[in-house]
């Protein structure tokens, strides 16, 4: 479906940048108790800009596994997914009350056995550099007809037909040459005229079909 991806919004045993280090479990119970509908889908933690819903939440190994879809109906929402596209947005971050935890006092580093998750942010910049999105669904190109501009520049540019030639052939299609053909034009030139409406044809067929990247 449109704008869906997936990725790790946590990983287990790992020291983000603000000394926290989130513990096995401790997803558990808020997962349980709010599932993934219950768990907002914000861009950099601001509570005013939702852009999509989470629809898979759960613990594995390795951290929190998530898969949501960014709305694509909204503004903010088709940015994200513009820039996710690209790569030039990654970052995956909680929004959460701590339960229960103990910070060690030597080194500063909180360890959390329970966590409230309330939001997962797309972020610039993630706390947990590791958590990151690592799929984005990617949909082929809608199938459309080329504008009269597009196509009199594939027949102009591409299939190498005159001005002339290409609005002969956009009013009549290729009985459009037919005056051409008899103002005197040799049976060779009609032949490369035929091929190039065939070479035109290939490439609107061509770039209806092509899908995005």
């Amino acid at each position: 479906m449109e704008g869906t991806f997936e990725g790790y919004a946590s990983l287990f045993n790992r020291q983000d940048m603000g000394r926290d280090v989130v513990l096995p479990g401790a997803f558990r119970s808020s997962i349980a108790k709010r599932g993934a509908g219950g768990v907002r889908m914000l861009f950099q933690h601001d509570p005013a800009m939702p852009i999509g819903v989470w629809q898979r939440l759960y613990e594995d190994a390795r951290g929190l596994f998530v898969r949501g879809r960014i709305m694509t109906e909204v503004a903010k929402g088709r940015e994200v997914l513009s820039l996710m596209r690209a790569g030039a947005l990654d970052g995956l971050s909680i929004g959460f009350r701590a339960e229960e935890g103990a910070r060690d006092r030597r080194t500063g580093v909180r360890r959390l056995k329970a966590i409230d998750l309330w939001e997962i942010s797309i972020v610039t910049f993630p706390m947990l550099p590791e958590a990151r999105v690592s799929k984005v669904k990617v949909s082929a190109a809608p199938r459309r007809l080329p504008t009269e501009r597009e196509f009199e520049r594939w027949l102009t540019q591409d299939a190498g037909f005159t001005r002339s030639q290409a609005r002969a052939v956009m009013r009549s299609g290729l009985k459009g040459l037919d005056p051409m053909r008899d103002a005197g034009e040799s049976p060779a030139m009609q032949q490369v005229l035929a091929t190039r409406f065939a070479e035109a044809a290939r490439l609107i067929r061509t770039s209806n079909g092509r899908s995005s990247l």
